[in-house]
């Protein structure tokens, strides 16, 4: 036999496959990296698979068989396609003659099989993953409806998608991004109602991708995907951890993206409003459903710009807020300096409540929120560092934020409130004009991915698509049974 010259493809030794297998990957030294030698009859073979990711069970059913002398009627191995099908029937394998391919192949779980005489290696994949139970998130918790949720473990997380959308349209593309993680991609779309073309754009970027590794996983693709500037904070891909969510969106048409090791879905093509919908909705009578989704929509203003009007009304127009009664009369005499102290300090402290209470053990977090603001927003008003009206405002904008589906877009808006106050503080009615001025341009300029619009269907308009999203409809008039053409808009800074 001809030995192999080629550096990147097996040798039909496997003492040479061995000293190559132990110069590509850190054997002696890492712990994980289990090695057996092995006879499969009277054949020399060789064994590497990672601890914690092989079903042992499996493997010693296998390898027991092979080496079992009634089994294994004939001791040396002639044709390893044909051993492979007749003597490996309890798990997927595959055969691979490449390096590069083994040594990524044996990293994701499956385990290698080498054998002397054969210049290809026996791939057996009898992978498992350590992966915490399916429970409902955190973050979209709703009363009615399902409890599970998207977990760290990719193909768990296929399954349920699988498990609501059994139609044979279903595709799954895998990719690899990351030079050093090399983390498993899966791009899930249904083939007979996606756009194409952002279909084509999203696989060319994603193989396109140049970078190390994905540091926090679905978030971190999230931003090569669409880069953006710091004056841009809404976000420009929706993401979500519920299955039912998920599966409602790629039946309109959408694409989603799973990440290996991130319990987040990221879906494509995003528009402003999806931010505003939740499935609370659709867990509730469409009269009840549409009724608090007009709230969530009344919620935004009211998140952005209540404390911002507030501040500019009574401290540079005493008349008007004492013609509202915005100020009670202890409070009349405050100074526009301390008007503006006082905002910004609420807002300090309603970001260090909601840090902490975040951050907080699930039994502690909403006794912590509540005593913690009663007992320093009592004091605080008691020791004139404050008064009852700005508290007061202050918490009808943190329960209109707290009513916002998507915490990202909550957080954003919290962001421009901010700086409207700001704005505000510095130029009066002037600076607020200025502020709300700035802020629309930084809400149109927002990029998205694959030049489609933001601010679909109001732009371009679709009056139906518009009105579905507004009301909720019933069940029988909700069906996705027409993709919405949501156009695509060029514009500077979108990704390609």
């Amino acid at each position: 036999m001809m030995k192999n010259t080629d550096k990147t493809l097996l040798s039909n030794r496997l003492t040479e496959n061995i000293q190559t297998l132990y110069s590509l990957l850190p054997i002696s030294q890492s712990f994980d990296l289990i090695t057996r030698d092995l006879f499969l009859g009277e054949t020399r073979a060789f064994f590497l698979g990672i601890n914690g990711f092989c079903k042992t069970e499996i493997l010693q059913q296998i390898f027991s068989d092979l080496q079992d002398p009634l089994y294994t009627k004939d001791g040396h191995i002639r044709d390893l396609t044909r051993y492979m099908n007749a003597k490996i029937g309890y798990a997927q394998t595959s055969l691979c003659d490449n390096w590069e391919e083994i040594v990524k192949n044996v990293l994701s779980g499956p385990s290698l099989l080498l054998i002397d005489g054969f210049a290809q290696a026996v791939l057996i994949d009898v992978r498992t993953y350590p992966v915490r139970g399916i429970a409902e998130p955190d973050t979209e918790r709703i009363t009615r409806g399902a409890r599970d949720g998207f977990v760290e473990t990719l193909l768990f997380n296929t399954n349920l998608i699988r498990r609501r959308i059994r139609s044979p349209h279903l595709t799954f593309a895998i990719h690899s991004v990351g030079t050093e993680s090399r983390t498993d991609v899966a791009v899930a779309y249904l083939g007979n109602c996606v756009n194409q073309d952002l279909l084509d754009t999203l696989s060319h970027t994603l193989e396109a991708l140049d970078i190390t590794s994905l540091t926090m996983g679905a978030k971190s693709l999230e931003e090569l995907l669409v880069p953006k500037k710091i004056w841009t904070p809404l976000p420009s891909i929706q993401t979500t951890e519920r299955p039912d969510v998920a599966c409602s969106y790629l039946l309109e048409g959408h694409i989603l993206i799973i990440v290996d090791n991130s319990p987040s879905v990221l879906i494509l093509p995003c528009t402003i409003f999806q931010f505003t919908q939740s499935p609370e909705d659709y867990y509730k009578s469409p009269l009840t459903g549409g009724y608090f989704r007009l709230v969530r929509f009344a919620c935004i203003p009211a998140c952005l710009f209540l404390m911002p009007a507030f501040l500019l009304i009574t401290a540079y127009f005493p008349q008007v807020a004492q013609k509202w009664s915005l100020l009670s009369t202890e409070s009349g005499n405050l100074t526009p300096l301390q008007l503006i102290i006082y905002v910004l300090t609420v807002e300090f402290l309603l970001d260090l409540f909601k840090y902490s209470a975040s951050l907080s053990s699930g039994r502690f977090s909403g006794t912590l929120s509540i005593v913690g603001g009663l007992l320093i927003g009592d004091i605080a008003v008691s020791l004139n560092w404050t008064s009852v009206e700005i508290l007061f405002y202050a918490a009808v904008t943190l329960l209109a934020s707290l009513s916002l589906s998507s915490i990202e877009f909550a957080d954003a808006l919290r962001v421009y409130r901010i700086f409207l106050t700001v704005c505000t503080s510095l130029g009066r009615l002037p600076g607020f004009l200025i502020g709300v001025t700035l802020m629309s341009f930084s809400i149109l300029l927002t990029p998205t991915f694959g030049g489609m619009s933001y601010f679909w269907p109001l732009f371009p308009f679709q009056g139906k698509a518009l009105g579905a999203l507004l009301l909720r409809r019933p069940t029988a008039k909700a069906q996705p049974c027409k993709v919405w053409d949501r156009g695509k808009v060029h514009r500077r800074g979108n990704a390609t």
